[in-house]
């Protein structure tokens, strides 16, 4: 990866953090970028009869796998999908926003943003599998141990920063989004939809400049 696009991985790993943060706090406990949560959540519920948490838990999960498959559709069939998946994740986080304004339900809100950070995991695929998890972390943290692992093997000396920066990123942005709630979801959301929208741009830019393959 060049320096481009690791800052770019680790932003949107920001705003994912963000996000998720908001939606945890708006539902009270459920994830919309962590799905191994949102798992053991609904397992435990069905275990503890409570039906209405198990199934909003598997619809949270639905909505996120439904994202990757959209986003993973566009960048085998799209030109510049890259441009394409993080303008449309701006669009529904900004339509989750504008629902939050109106005083709507807050799990149609938690659907589109975990459709939304589903997608953005399908910006940097390689052999059909995601190469840089952008919203969740236990990968990334593998990556980091066997960074470290590697370094004081006598292995590479580099290969624990690229995880640290991305990990370090999600929380980060986790922490700024439990504090930009307090302004409230909707006020929360537009930020991370005009972050979103910001990061699409400079997608753009960077396609532009990137020579298609022949």
């Amino acid at each position: 990866m060049d320096r481009g696009a690791l800052t770019l991985s680790a932003a949107l790993s920001a705003v994912a953090g963000f996000v998720d943060a908001v939606g945890f706090l708006d539902t009270g406990g459920l994830f919309v970028s962590f799905m191994s949560g949102n798992s053991t959540q609904g397992a435990v519920a069905v275990l503890r009869g409570d039906a209405s948490l198990a199934l909003v838990a598997a619809g949270v999960i639905a909505a996120f796998v439904g994202g990757v498959t959209v986003g993973g559709a566009m960048s085998i069939r799209t030109a510049r999908a890259q441009t394409w998946v993080v303008s449309g994740a701006a669009v529904v986080v900004a339509v989750a926003a504008a629902l939050a304004l109106g005083g709507s339900t807050t799990l149609w809100r938690a659907g589109l943003l975990a459709a939304a950070m589903g997608a953005l995991n399908t910006l940097f695929l390689a052999d059909g599998r995601a190469r840089i998890p952008i919203t969740y972390s236990t990968g990334t943290l593998v990556s980091l141990g066997l960074g470290l692992s590697a370094l004081v093997t006598g292995g590479s000396r580099r290969g624990w920063q690229r995880p640290l920066l991305l990990w370090s990123a999600l929380v980060a942005g986790a922490v700024i989004g439990g504090v930009t709630h307090a302004l409230g979801s909707a006020a929360a959301l537009g930020v991370a939809a005009t972050a979103l929208a910001a990061a699409a741009a400079v997608v753009a830019v960077r396609g532009r400049r990137t020579p298609r393959p022949r």
